[in-house]
């Protein structure tokens, strides 16, 4: 499997112009140890259940047998030519612990143990085994490395070949130019990146400065926080979650927390992460939604769960923060539902909306404080005027209703520049771009960008390249479409390009395909460009 799940943008300025590498000092070392101490703790953990349960389920089967009609079958007759070969390896005490520590401790030490011992130099020069020195390539990594301020960082949560991890790319609009910067690793199947700009821990509190960082939300409960300003990082910045170090709990209660984890709690998510958003105005917060059902509140000052919200009965995939009143939330659900909730009132009821089929996204509209977008798995759009909130959630009645596509609209986004400009992907492997009249939603232009099923389209952040939109999907690829060079957009747009409507050669960036899985799909194609092109229409409600 090669799939790209999920992007997101870095606006330009934030990323440091000369990422630094990682350095592995004795207070690194420290803080892996310990976290590797823990993981090695719930891996125990889980080794002796497994151990414990299918020792029970062979006596209940031996049970079985022996009472199933007076026969018990005889036991499997081991090849003992084989066991004595295997004798040697000592293979029962192969976990063992043969170094000073006791217990877990001495083998969570033993792991790293040959780490720390091996001599570390800051420089090549002042290292003695080494004699040729490379200034030069020191420069020339140096140089490969460096991020102009006109630079985009484009995210893309990525499993290849049943590896998981994040990939940074970097857009140089200006040279047509997409490449990968460095990659990040990660645990499990990566659902959800969000960017945020606010260090982490308190010392970024204390001095309000900003960073680049990003947060990541996967199959596992655990949210990753990582510094995007730091190359080849082995551990992430901090753990929003069951993995973290729980301010240094004995492992008596830590074992009693992860035993008791599978059920919703107040402190952290127990299920995958799928959703998460930053809050652009109190740059501390970051909310999080999982398939536990619940929605958590995340201080990225102190890295603990500030509320935890229970407003629905089934897995919550998507969030959204409203632009102007910045404590509202935006939350979809399996269970069909939209909820608008005020973070400041947690047991106060939020109105709701609801849908014909399961939620996939939901979009306060940035151009209108009033209304959100929500896009849903049997492919409809629907808009809604937040002020208009139903008694019931099944006489909801939105502004109007589109079917944008015949499958799941899985991706959507709205142009940050241009209002009524948005954006659908589909597990049809179409991209339509659409535009909102007074009259309602027209579909622009339609396209196959050749990256399979389409799971993300996000537009550029910044508006010297907001018609930028960045496309990617199943086949594990990554698309930028300079949309404002497609002839139907310049045409629908151009009195708010500020550009003429001529024809130019349309921008579509990329960067080689590594992917061998095999598609029946050739390239890019264009389907239906211009205002005659809206043959899915759309409902309006209110006739």
């Amino acid at each position: 499997m090669s799939t790209i799940t999920a992007t997101t943008w870095v606006p330009r300025g934030f990323a440091a112009a000369f990422p630094t590498k990682y350095v592995f000092d004795d207070e690194e070392y420290a803080r892996i140890a310990k976290l590797a101490k823990l993981q090695l703790e719930d891996a125990q953990d889980d080794l002796q259940e497994a151990e414990a349960a299918g020792e029970g389920a062979h006596s209940q089967q031996e049970e079985g047998k022996s009472n199933g009609g007076g026969v018990k079958l005889p036991a499997v007759q081991s090849n003992g030519d084989i066991d004595d070969d295997l004798k040697e390896y000592d293979l029962e005490h192969y976990d063992d612990d043969d170094g000073d520590g006791d217990g877990d401790e001495g083998t969570t030490m033993g792991m790293f143990g040959n780490v720390k011992s091996l001599a570390y130099h800051e420089s090549n020069a002042d290292d003695p085994y080494i004699t040729l020195q490379d200034n030069d390539d020191d420069d020339d990594e140096r140089e490969e490395l460096q991020i102009l301020p006109t630079d985009n960082l484009l995210l893309a949560a990525k499993i290849e070949d049943e590896v998981a991890h994040l990939e940074v790319y970097v857009y140089e609009d200006d040279d047509d130019n997409l490449y990968v910067h460095h990659d990040i690793m990660l645990p499990a199947i990566p659902l959800a990146v969000e960017w945020f700009d606010v260090p982490v821990g308190k010392a970024g509190a204390a001095s309000n400065s900003k960073g680049n960082f990003v947060a990541v939300g996967t199959m596992e409960p655990d949210i990753e926080l990582w510094d995007l300003d730091t190359v080849d990082c082995m551990y992430p910045n901090a753990i929003l979650g069951p993995g973290a170090d729980q301010d240094g709990a004995t492992d008596k209660a830590r074992k009693k927390k992860k035993k008791k984890a599978k059920k919703a709690n107040d402190a952290y998510h127990v299920d995958a992460v799928l959703s998460l958003a930053a809050n652009r105005q109190h740059r501390n917060l970051l909310a999080s939604s999982s398939a536990d059902k619940t929605v958590k509140l995340w201080d990225l000052n102190s890295t603990k769960c500030a509320q935890s919200y229970s407003n629905h009965t089934d897995k919550v995939c998507s969030l959204s923060w409203h632009s102007k009143e910045s404590t509202v939330l935006l939350s979809g659900s399996y269970d069909r539902t939209i909820v608008a909730s005020d973070m400041r009132a947690p047991g106060t009821k939020a109105p709701r909306w609801g849908v014909e089929s399961d939620v996939e996204c939901v979009r306060w509209d940035r151009h209108d404080v009033n209304c959100f977008y929500v896009t849903t798995e049997n492919g409809l759009v629907h808009y809604h005027d937040a002020r208009a909130a139903p008694s019931d959630p099944s006489k909801t009645k939105p502004v109007w209703s589109l079917q944008a596509h015949d499958e799941a609209v899985s991706s959507f986004d709205i142009n940050p520049t241009i209002p009524g400009f948005f954006v659908t992907g589909s597990t049809d492997k179409q991209v339509k771009l659409w535009n909102v009249a007074e009259n309602g939603p027209t579909m622009v232009v339609s396209r196959n960008l050749d990256v399979g099923k389409v799971f993300s389209t996000t537009f550029a952040p910044d508006s010297e390249v907001s018609f930028r939109l960045a496309v990617a999907g199943s086949k594990s690829s990554v698309q930028i479409w300079d949309t404002s060079t497609n002839g139907a957009v310049r045409r629908t747009f151009a009195d708010r390009l500020g550009q003429p409507s001529s024809e130019v050669k349309e921008r579509l960036v990329g960067i080689a395909d590594d992917s061998s899985e095999s598609e029946e799909d050739g390239g890019p194609e264009v389907e239906g460009e211009g205002e005659e092109d809206d043959k899915d229409g759309w409902e309006s409600m209110e006739e």
